[in-house]
């Protein structure tokens, strides 16, 4: 079973099925007038329109790149050159992908300021704490929309709006959410990958959008709107384009499915393995990542066993890593940082994969123990299972909707246990609470839906009390 998607997707069928057409048909250099040519270019601008829909830009703001990580690089390089009149100051959170931090070793290096903003335990920066260090001479603020490794979605639209009053150009990397949900809004500049959707390896997209001040930090070059040098790779962006319309609208229905998935495995590896630790934002999270970090464990072991089992699946501790330190994630966070494992569900995952997976867990994990001699305790029961509420994303979504949802999954909760409905729909404000009373339910109130990982609307509190 291939559970790392985080790392890279299997190819999307329909990036498969529209590479082979565009191959054929997008071959030659979409900058030339001959019959080819112009064929090439309206491949190319379809493609463009396709991936500025998806995202909620402008088709014209959208540059390909070839992989994500130069889209975030030349985004930074680009914005802090384009901004240097009002200083040399960079803030990006502890938590960032190595190609964030690389540019700021770089700027750093080069005589630049560079702030680094904080995160919980969760691994999710505070909004106040972020705007804290911004600075007249700021010229340049990054935050990733969700982690790479633990999955927590960060609170973009809250610091983008406080990087907006204080004129600061906010670069958000959505490598991981891209396709999945949807973009954060009041961005300046926006990257992702194309690999981590299912479309083809090797393009990246860079979104900058119209009024932020940018200056390609490479020489000039008439393509991508002066951004990207080089000839771009149009069949592979054809194929991306066409995959990541068609992962988000499968996104619609999967998203729910996977983070029932994926609660069950943040659930039950307490339960079933003693002394490991769920890590990331137990609410406020992308719905197909899950990581645990298994104490006394030697993590390279762990997932070769995984390996053997038939599992494919990732790990942020130093003994699997080239540079052998530890995450920088991680230890932002102030969680362990040894025997980590990080699974990535692929749309599609059945629930009997998951099942088998926390079946092997258990004796694989005592088996790399084994040859410590360790008397170790019984995992604790589940008796706080409740404390952690199940989020049902029920935004864009009109009543019914929201109520059939909420009446579908609150079996999922145990007696005492919370579900929270985020919904955008008004008639939900006087239909989630009437349903309770009807269904003897207890209704907790309304929160903010930012407090749950949601853009807009509320959250609607549920706590189940009938079977």
């Amino acid at each position: 079973m291939y559970f790392d998607v985080a790392s890279t997707a299997p190819l999307h069928p329909v990036a498969r099925q529209a590479l082979t057409a565009a191959l054929e048909e997008g071959w030659a250099d979409p900058a030339r007038l001959y019959r080819s040519g112009r064929q090439a270019r309206m491949l190319l601008d379809a493609a463009r329109e396709t991936v500025a829909a998806v995202l909620g830009t402008r088709a014209d703001e959208i540059s390909f790149t070839a992989s994500g990580t130069q889209a975030v690089q030349l985004g930074l390089l680009g914005a802090l050159a384009g901004n240097r009149r009002r200083g040399g100051h960079f803030v990006h959170s502890a938590v960032e992908h190595s190609s964030v931090l690389h540019v700021a070793e770089r700027h750093e290096a080069a005589g630049g300021g560079v702030s680094v903003a904080p995160v919980d335990r969760g691994g999710r920066a505070d909004p106040a704490a972020f705007a804290a260090l911004l600075r007249p001479d700021t010229a340049l603020a990054a935050l990733q929309s969700a982690n790479h490794e633990v999955g927590t979605v960060q609170p973009v639209g809250e610091v983008a709006a406080l990087c907006a009053g204080a004129g600061v150009p906010l670069l958000v990397d959505a490598a991981q959410s891209a396709g999945r949900v949807d973009v954060p809004a009041g961005w300046s500049l926006l990257t992702a990958s194309a690999h981590k959707w299912g479309g083809p390896p090797g393009v990246g997209v860079l979104a900058v959008r119209k009024g932020v001040r940018y200056a390609s930090p490479l020489p000039a070059d008439e393509r991508e709107g002066g951004r990207v040098p080089g000839y771009v790779n149009v069949p592979a962006i054809v194929a991306a384009a066409a995959s990541l319309r068609a992962v988000r609208a499968e996104a619609e229905r999967e998203n729910a499915r996977l983070h029932a998935l994926v609660e069950r495995i943040r659930t039950r590896v307490p339960r079933l393995v003693p002394e490991v630790e769920v890590v990331g934002d137990p609410v406020r999270r992308l719905p197909h990542i899950v990581t645990f970090s298994c104490l006394y464990v030697d993590g390279e072991v762990l997932l070769t066993e995984l390996d053997r089992a038939g599992f494919a699946v990732s790990s942020g501790s130093s003994c699997t890593s080239s540079t052998l330190t530890p995450s920088h994630v991680l230890a932002a966070m102030g969680v362990l940082t040894e025997g980590n494992v990080r699974v990535s569900l692929p749309y599609g995952t059945a629930e009997a994969d998951v099942e088998r997976f926390l079946a092997v867990l258990p004796d694989l994990v005592a088996g790399v123990r084994a040859p410590l001699g360790l008397d170790l305790p019984a995992p604790a029961p589940a008796a706080d299972s409740s404390d952690v509420p199940l989020v049902i994303d029920a935004l864009g979504k009109r009543c019914p909707l929201p109520v059939i949802e909420l009446a579908k999954r609150i079996g999922e909760v145990p007696p005492g246990g919370t579900v929270v409905v985020l919904a955008d729909d008004e008639a939900a404000r006087l239909d989630i609470p009437a349903w309770c009373e009807m269904r003897g339910q207890e209704y907790a109130g309304e929160a903010p839906a930012a407090e749950y990982g949601g853009d807009r609307g509320s959250a609607y509190l549920v706590v189940r009390r009938t079977t």
